[in-house]
């Protein structure tokens, strides 16, 4: 091969892949939250209070296009256009709230539904005054057609078929044909209008049910960002093996959601045997490598019981364990494996339930109103600290036993998890480090490499040090 063909060949993979994965993280900040249905508004707010300060890179808003009115919190994943009038405000303050985050350092990912319309058999009007006909596919808020989704009508009925599972559609949501020209246009559009506000990128719900040329035009045509770089997409696709599309076939496109990471980090740590987190990066289960994975504790969907990955471990749902849920938080917020993201939920009873009425409280206060605000939790919030500080390094000197672990992120920081009140060697300098967790009202001493590690507070069963922290 010619060296001016491998050129055009290493930029195209260049854009391609690696171009879409960048994450656009000031200062390589490491950890994104998902404000999960929280209000523009609210959203505003939080990144000024609390995110920025704190060192979050960013937030994943819930979708902010029109769709089907209703209390449920699936509502927001039926769109009827593509205009910014959701349940969670007016294009107005959606801008408002872009702006604002993007102020202090915090960029603005939409969850993003382009893969489907609202329900077959629903009709009505839309949450920014659209109408919308679902039997006879028709949108004018786009407009969309008949002409625009996958003819004839099939619903999805096996995932060993890949034509099945992207041509068919899922749970009987009106299915776009992303193979046509005038389709990929209204959606590249939708992307551009969110680039040119101000976002940095998109969450792509059931990326798997789209086929990957068809992403990857749509992604080209929406172009770059205004002070250049494409956007990041990370995708979600629910790949636990076994069936005909695994996520490495969006690679080319982007981040993958690792659905996987989240169940095995729940076996390890729901059988008090920590040491298995020690090869929570499986190959042999498949996991995205790290440059594509987007890891996760538990998800809107996997906390339900829905998205393919049941028995995660979650903190907002009935029977929810939240020390539990605190170690799996800080081991993935300290571990050096894949992009994080952390959950920040609402509680919840049933699958179907939607958010509570009134937003959640202002920071330094409880979320209350039925927030569970758990990105506010000293054991993960400070923990985001933890994840910039060591960027770079590998884990180190592990120290694991039933359920308690330990271990270094090469010589810039320590965490301790678990069942504590033990000596660790965090092979870091000796002398006076603050426990981050608890904002310093504990001091760690290191002599000889060496440290006793009690938790500050029994309610949050982590301690973590680090170098200039």
């Amino acid at each position: 091969m010619s060296g001016f063909k491998l050129l055009l060949l290493f930029a195209f993979l260049f854009h391609e892949g690696y171009g879409y994965t960048e994450t656009h993280c000031q200062d390589k900040k490491q950890v994104i939250v998902h404000l999960f249905e929280w209000s523009w508004d609210s959203i505003a707010r939080e990144c000024e209070e609390v995110l920025g300060p704190k060192g979050f890179c960013g937030v994943q808003v819930s979708p902010p296009m029109e769709h089907i009115q209703g209390g449920q919190w699936w509502t927001r994943y039926q769109p009827v256009s593509y205009k910014l009038e959701s349940r969670s405000g007016n294009r107005d303050q959606f801008i408002s709230m872009v702006n604002r985050c993007n102020a202090v350092g915090v960029n603005i990912y939409v969850d993003a539904v382009i893969n489907h319309m609202t329900g077959h058999g629903g009709s009505g009007q839309g949450t920014g005054g659209s109408s919308y006909d679902g039997p006879s596919e028709s949108y004018p808020g786009v407009p969309f057609s008949n002409l625009d989704f996958h003819q004839p009508y099939c619903e999805i009925s096996n995932y060993n078929d890949a034509n099945d599972v992207r041509n068919c559609y899922l749970v009987s949501l009106n299915d776009l044909d992303g193979g046509k020209d005038y389709v990929r246009g209204k959606i590249a559009d939708y992307y551009k209008d969110c680039i040119n506000i101000g976002v940095k990128g998109f969450r792509v719900d059931a990326s798997k049910h789209m086929w990957p040329g068809d992403i990857a035009a749509i992604q080209e045509r929406a172009g770059n960002l205004p002070n250049g770089g494409a956007p990041l997409y990370f995708h979600e696709v629910i790949d636990m093996g076994g069936e005909a599309i695994s996520a490495s076939e969006y690679f080319g496109v982007g981040k993958t959601i690792e659905f996987r990471y989240g169940v095995k980090l729940a076996q390890c740590i729901r059988n008090g045997d920590f040491n298995c987190l020690g090869g929570i990066y499986d190959q042999g289960w498949g996991m995205a490598d790290g440059l594509h994975a987007v890891v996760f504790v538990d998800n809107h969907d996997n906390q339900r019981g829905h998205g393919g990955a049941g028995g995660v471990l979650t903190a907002s749902g009935p029977g929810h364990n939240d020390w539990q849920y605190k170690v799996a938080s800080a081991f993935m917020l300290a571990h050096d494996y894949g992009f994080k993201r952390v959950m920040s939920s609402y509680y919840f009873d049933n699958s179907d339930q939607g958010p509570p009425g009134a937003q959640p409280g202002p920071p330094g206060q409880a979320c209350g109103n039925g927030w569970t605000c758990e990105h506010r939790w000293s054991s993960i919030m400070n923990m985001v600290k933890f994840a910039n500080a060591v960027v770079g390094t590998g884990v180190e000197n592990w120290q694991a036993a039933g359920a308690s672990l330990g271990f270094s992120r090469g010589n810039k920081g320590f965490v301790a998890m678990g069942d504590l009140n033990k000596e660790y060697y965090t092979g870091l300098p000796d002398g006076e480090y603050c426990d981050i967790i608890q904002d310093c009202q504990q001091k760690i001493q290191i002599s000889g490499g060496k440290g006793y590690f009690s938790p500050a507070n029994p309610d949050d069963p982590v301690v973590a040090i680090c170098v200039g922290c």
